[in-house]
């Protein structure tokens, strides 16, 4: 009978390495774009109590079944499950697990490099002063004409495979000499500068105002939706379900106290959130500036107009977007590294060329969410362009599955010494609270959260003029089981029409594609500030 081919993939050979690379893997974007706007909308440190009661007692137990499942079959989450499912004689069909981890990890990689490229073409255009002197619009007109102009595309691309020749060019030279070697050095460096740009904006900014903010408790703002927010924060910032933390445990050193590093790891991941908010708020010249500021419009657009007010702004641009590519490229590098440990694995291709054919299949598909900012950007599929697409069914489908299947297959299908045996040695009073987590609460609460994210994203697409299928009568039922979305996108409620006068506004009731239609048949072309990416554009997903 044929066996899948089997090679040792590598692995670290320090103990601390799994906590720089599990920081590289978790401390992303959102931890700069979306905790800020969450802590200052719900309710300041009472969320950020509501968010760290949610790592720990729904994603940390989540967390470490992951990573105890990497090390004890010391394997990528692919073979870590087959070798599992061959040991408890079940059914093949909990492979879809490994399998459906290893394409999550794949598509959100795909989009995470167009956001790093961004943010790369950021450092010199900040070192250019390119935003001197600039306001809102003339900073929204910056990101547009490298996103979304569809004559300037090709700049774009560029930047995006510079992007992606420096993540593999890691992969490329192995575990040891490159995954390992570049996450001590770049994590703890990316975090020291943080920490240097925090002292810089509490200098001269307004730290008082920023710790009211975040830090501040306000339980007039906290309500049902407050504990949502916190809920899908915890679940989809920490890179779960995309065999991220299969890999690093399969790497970890024998000597390395895994249970300890993750929880400083989530640990340190908060910390590393509150500290950018705080950042982020000291530099506003008013501490309202940046209110219902997230995504794109906070890091691109917001942040480089109050930066610019700063002396030596200059440099301080640069050095902010330095540090947040120094973020994006540990996570891509994080993201790719269960793509090619399944290569190595399953094709037995060597490291190298596992490394370059990942490397390049996932810079080609990130062409799908490049042009759907510019040259796609009118090209819309139920009322979503590719990129909206991809990030919907990553975020309300693979990851849950994948999280539901493996919290299913380690609660019900192993056996509870077997089970047991994985965890490694642990209190007792924490082994039997992660068994019950795993058996009964995670399931819920992650089909819970997977459902709510598809409720809101297909409702969220009828907003827009769609005439999908689920836009009739579907549509109500949908709307109940999202009366009160966590996530919201769009223009604010009541916002007035951006049309200048004599302008005639959009009908926000005609499709996309009639828009199009109406476009082409007219001569006229689309403005790319029009097309800009906006806060609205970005849900949730773990980067």
């Amino acid at each position: 009978m044929l066996t899948p081919y089997q090679t040792a993939i590598g692995s670290f050979t320090r103990k601390s390495t799994f906590f720089w690379a599990a920081v590289g893997a978790t401390v992303g974007l959102a931890n700069l774009w979306q905790f800020p706007y969450l802590a200052s909308l719900h309710g300041g440190g009472l969320f950020i109590l509501l968010y760290l009661g949610c790592l720990l007692l729904v994603t940390l137990p989540l967390m470490v079944t992951e990573a105890s499942l990497g090390r004890y079959a010391r394997h990528g989450i692919v073979l870590a499950m087959d070798g599992f499912i061959r040991s408890a004689k079940v059914s093949r069909a909990w492979m879809l697990a490994g399998r459906l981890s290893i394409v999550a990890a794949f598509v959100v990689l795909s989009f995470t490099a167009v956001f790093g490229s961004i943010a790369l073409a950021y450092i010199f255009f900040g070192a250019m002063g390119r935003f001197s002197g600039t306001d809102l619009a003339d900073a929204t007109g910056i990101l547009a004409a490298l996103v979304s102009d569809p004559r300037e595309y090709r700049v774009f691309m560029g930047w995006h495979a510079l992007f992606m020749i420096l993540v593999v060019w890691v992969s490329v030279q192995g575990v040891v000499n490159g995954l390992e070697r570049t996450l001590r050095i770049v994590v703890p460096g990316s975090l020291l500068l943080m920490l240097a740009l925090f002292a810089l904006a509490a200098w001269h900014g307004r730290i008082d105002g920023a710790v009211s903010h975040i830090l501040e408790m306000h339980p007039q703002d906290v309500t049902l939706e407050s504990l949502k927010a916190a809920l899908f924060h915890a679940f989809f910032t920490l890179g779960l379900g995309m065999g991220v933390w299969a890999i690093f445990g399969a790497y970890t050193a024998p000597d390395t106290q895994l249970k300890r590093s993750i929880l400083a790891v989530v640990l340190m991941d908060t910390l590393v959130a509150m500290l950018a908010g705080l950042m982020i708020y000291a530099v506003a010249a008013d501490i309202s500036s940046f209110d219902g500021e997230r995504g794109f419009s906070l890091l691109f657009v917001s942040l480089p107009v109050t930066l610019a007010q700063l002396p030596g702004s200059q440099f301080v641009i640069a050095a902010v977007f330095l540090m947040v590519v120094m973020v994006v490229w540990t996570t891509a590098i994080s993201l790719l590294e269960p793509v090619v440990g399944w290569l190595q694995e399953w094709a037995g291709a060597p490291r190298g060329w596992s490394a370059l054919i990942a490397g390049l299949a996932v810079w080609f598909a990130g062409l799908a969410s490049l042009l759907s900012f510019n040259l796609w950007a009118q090209d819309r599929y139920a009322g979503a362009t590719v990129f909206r697409w991809l990030e919907m069914i990553t975020g309300g489908l693979l990851i849950p599955i994948v999280a539901i299947l493996i919290a299913v297959f380690t609660g019900w299908c192993l056996t509870r010494s077997l089970s047991h045996r994985i965890l490694g040695q642990a209190p007792r009073l924490f082994s039997a609270i992660w068994f019950w987590v795993m058996r009964l609460v995670l399931p819920v609460v992650v089909a819970y959260i997977g459902l709510q994210y598809t409720a809101f994203s297909l409702t969220s697409l009828c907003d827009t003029g769609s005439n999908a299928l689920w836009c009739g009568q579907p549509a109500a039922a949908l709307s109940e089981l999202n009366e009160e979305p966590v996530l919201e996108t769009g223009e604010p409620e009541g916002q007035a029409s951006t049309a200048e006068p004599g302008e005639e506004a959009d009908d926000p009731t005609l499709p996309a594609s009639e828009k199009k239609a109406e476009a082409e048949k007219s001569g006229a072309q689309p403005s790319p500030t029009e097309n800009a990416p906006k806060g609205g554009d970005i849900l949730y997903h773990s980067v």
